[in-house]
Formats: structure tokens, sequence, C-alpha cells
């Protein structure tokens, strides 16, 4: 995939190599009998496995079985393609993509492929669904009017309440601040400014999530919480308000998610994801997202027909839901220039919500 700049192209010009690196969709060249010569990081992200693993291995393999027509297609080698809402197998899950094929002029047999995940990627969609969350912004000044009256109630309930009950009462102080605080990146909602990011424990943040969430509901019925934690994970560079909020919404919803399935299960993993690096930007530079945190539940799934436009506003399968607890989650994972997306293992009958976020010493 190398090219060579022009001789008047600006020294400190972007090459072909850190262009492609910085691609928002998979780039991946394969020869004329179909076997991967080179990916990007976006690539190596999607197929879940490195570049080193990549090269040499045939494309179909990696992705296959794929639809004749598309194959055939493929195997044409001189064609150019565009396949639409494509389903293709990477290790034991299903994803939805967009594909195309462009043969090289003057290069026989070979052909730049390329793969954009359908409703899983934060950037296919940059403006227009989060534009519909103005909304929520216009009602702010009327939310914390009575934000600002609980938060005295507890405060006086905090001086009269015996000392054992105390901490019950500043947690309803905490947690309005914090809402408080959301509200007012509510109101930025559709800004392309990007909210303060420093170090946070990843760990104490899902365990403050679980906790808000049982004092919020009292206690968590027959749903069984388990965490999986990396306990060598590094700080994770993020917005420690939002990256709560986004856990609670994700396990808020797993947990609905596992009490339809009757016994239900709801796991919280992270891990340190070594040798991928997805497709954020900063300082004109491609950011690794190494932190993943994966919520898991063994419900049901989501309705097939919802699973590509569960980050879009207003798109729910609950029936008294507002459907914008995901186009917030994804607004706010992108403002910490991270990446939200969600599978379904049919198999292990588990549905997965997996964040990436990037390491706190990764950006200077």
């Amino acid at each position: 995939m190398a090219t060579h700049p022009s001789d008047s192209a600006p020294a400190d010009r972007p090459d072909a190599r850190a262009q492609l690196s910085g691609l928002i969709f998979a780039v991946i060249l394969i020869d004329g009998d179909g076997v991967i010569a080179e990916v990007n990081h976006a690539a190596e992200d999607l197929l879940g496995t490195s570049a080193n693993r990549l090269v040499g291995t045939r494309l179909a393999d990696r992705i296959g079985p794929l639809d004749p027509r598309v194959e055939a297609r493929l195997l044409a080698f001189d064609e150019a393609l565009v396949a639409r809402d494509l389903a293709i197998q990477v290790g034991a899950h299903e994803t939805r993509v967009n594909l195309t094929a462009s043969p090289l002029g003057g290069f026989p047999g070979w052909q730049v492929v390329t793969l954009s995940q359908i409703g899983h990627d934060d950037a296919a969609n940059p403006a227009g669904g989060e534009a519909m969350l103005g909304a929520p912004a216009v009602l702010a000044h009327e939310i914390k009017n009575p934000l600002a009256a609980i938060r005295g109630a507890g405060q006086l309930a905090a001086r009269k309440l015996p000392h054992a009950d105390k901490k019950l009462a500043r947690m309803i102080t905490d947690e309005v601040d914090r809402i408080a605080r959301l509200i007012d990146r509510m109101q930025q909602l559709g800004s392309t400014r990007t909210g303060p990011v420093t170090p946070c424990n990843p760990h104490e943040a899902i365990r403050a999530a679980v906790a808000t969430m049982r004092a919020a509901s009292g206690s968590l019925g027959e749903i069984e919480i388990r965490e999986e934690f990396d306990p060598s994970l590094p700080p994770v560079l993020a917005n420690r308000d939002a990256l709560e909020q986004v856990l609670i919404n994700l396990v808020s919803n797993a947990r609905d998610a596992a009490m339809a399935g009757g016994a239900g299960i709801v796991t919280v993993q992270t891990r340190f994801v070594s040798g991928l690096a997805f497709s954020a930007i900063r300082n004109g530079r491609a950011v690794p997202l190494p932190i993943e945190i994966t919520i898991s539940d063994n419900g049901p799934g989501i309705d097939p027909g919802l699973r590509d436009h569960v980050f879009e506003p207003f798109v729910s399968s609950k029936p008294s839901g507002q459907g914008l607890g995901l186009s917030l989650v994804r607004k706010l994972v992108r403002d910490m220039n991270g990446n939200v997306s969600h599978d379904r293992d049919a198999r292990a009958g588990l549905t997965h919500f997996r964040l990436h976020l990037p390491q706190a010493q990764d950006i200077a």
C-alpha cells in the first residue's frame, strides 16, 4: 500500500501509510490469490487479530463464508465491487459490514478491500443523530431546579440521620452533583469540543456505577453481577463522570436484558488489548485504544431489526424506553476519543457491549 509522495509535497505532510492508519474503516490489500498482503489498524481491530497474523492468510478464511455472489465478484479481480449490509463471520461472532473491492490498475489480480461496520462505527454518523438530542438540552434548566432542591434535602437529612445512615445521604448529594455536571454536558451535545479527560482507574468507575445502580433500585433482584477484572490494567484517560454514566447505562441495560431471560447474569470484564489500534485521531496521529471494558448479559438479545440502529436517538426495544441512553453513551465515549460497539454471540447466548478507551500515558 505504500506510495511515493510527489517531489512537491511538503516534508511534514502525512505519507500514505499514516493516512491509512488514520482511516476509520478497515483497509485490506489482497493479491491475485485472495491472500492478505497488508492491513491498516482499523482492519486489525475489526478482525480482532494483529497484522502479523493476518498477513499471509486468505481473506475469505478470515471473514467467510461469504455470500456466493460476493465471493464470485471478488474472484473476478478486475471488477469493482460494492456490497452493502453484508454478513461476515469474525471468529465466533457475526457482524454486518459494507464492503468495497477496488482493482489496482497496473497490478493484475491485486485489490484493495474496505470493510466498515454497520451501526457499530462511532464515526459512521458524525453529527446526524446527535443533533436530535437537542430536546433534553432544552429541558436542562428545568431539571436543575428540582435537583438543587433534592441536594438541599440530602444535606439536611445528613445532619439529622444516625451516623450509620449518613452514607446514603452523602450518596444522594454526590449523585445530584454528578447528574448536574452531566446535564451541563448534555447542553453541549452536538458540540465538537471534547470534555476534560484525566487518568482514572476504570475499576473504581465500574464499582461506583454498580453501587449507584444498587442504591437506585434497592437491589438487583435475582441478577448476578460478575467481575472479571485485569488487576494489572493501567489507568484509562477518560472523564470520570462521563465514564461512570456510560457504565451505569450499559450495566442497567444489561441487567434489564438479563432479567428478561430468567436466571440473569451480567459480567463486566476488563482487559488490555495489545497490538490493536482504533481510528481515534488526536494531535494528528492515530491513538491506540487498548483498554477494553466489556459488559455482557445472558438475556435474549437485541431485536435483529434494531441491532444496527441501537446507538441512534429514539431507538429502543423497551416499551417505555425513550431511546436516548445509548445515543448519550456513544456521544460521551466519542468525547473521550473512545469507541463503543456491540455484538451478539448466538452460540453462547450472550450480548456484549464493548468500550475501548485510550491508556492515560498514550496521549501527551
